[in-house]
């Protein structure tokens, strides 16, 4: 199988579990460019920040039109977290591969446990600025040192910490998530990484269409089944990562 057949199928299953689920695609997206398409892991990362940037973009243009984005709480809860974006993503391409592997094997590890566990997160009613600070400047830190949205962490964060209604908080968590990615972004525009754009390209055109797909079949598919199999295979992937950055 060619690369660049590679490129548009692993693209296709980011989109459709950012699609179905709202969450877990750019965590598919750096293994998959890792162990398909032979990018670094910083390059990997880097590659995944831009994927995440169209992807929250296009995808907040259709929750925003349908009035489920909080703006005034979606821009505090990034604010917090773009310098320690932009801080993290600098460094990300200092940290030796081995490193980084683990590390991110060790997310979608969490974040595989989470979609397999996933309850409704259930707001408290209160909102604590110090919270909010800290709980943005976490995301933000994650998002640009791994590459990943973390939109599995935005949304109960923004539920729990926000008091953001559920029904508004996958769109604002794109809304934090895009603002984080993009400063990531630029805080990597001085590293010596380079990116394949020959097959990050049709990687990034397939994975938006497998988003509207994945939209689709969350439609027709209960949201536990999908969660569910997501899960499993974030799993098989965190173990496979974490014994290759070991061994």
């Amino acid at each position: 199988m060619t690369p660049l057949i590679l490129a548009l199928l692993a693209g296709a299953v980011a989109g459709v579990s950012l699609g179905a689920l709202g969450a877990g695609g750019s965590i598919l997206t750096v293994p998959a460019l890792v162990y398909l398409l032979g990018f670094t892991p910083a390059a990997a990362t880097t590659a995944s920040l831009v994927v995440v940037v169209v992807m929250s973009a296009t995808a907040l243009v259709a929750h925003a039109r349908a009035g489920n984005v909080r703006w005034r709480a979606g821009l505090r809860f990034a604010a917090a977290g773009l310098l320690p974006a932009a801080g993290a993503g600098a460094l990300s391409a200092r940290v030796p591969a081995a490193v980084l592997t683990l590390l991110f094997a060790t997310v979608a590890a969490l974040a595989g446990l989470h979609m397999l566990r996933r309850r409704t997160p259930r707001g408290s009613g209160i909102v604590s600025g110090a919270r909010a600070v800290g709980a943005g400047a976490g995301l933000g830190a994650v998002t640009g040192f791994l590459g990943v949205g973390g939109g599995f962490l935005a949304v109960p964060a923004l539920v729990t910490v926000l008091a953001v209604p559920m029904s508004a908080a996958v769109g604002t968590s794109l809304l934090v998530v895009g603002a984080n990615a993009l400063v990531a972004l630029a805080g990597r525009a001085y590293t010596a990484v380079h990116l394949d754009l020959a097959l990050l390209l049709p990687f990034l055109a397939a994975a938006v269409l497998g988003a509207w797909d994945g939209r689709r079949l969350a439609a027709k598919v209960p949201a536990g089944t999908l969660r569910r199999v997501f899960g499993a295979v974030l799993l098989a992937v965190a173990v496979a990562m974490g014994a290759t950055a070991v061994l």
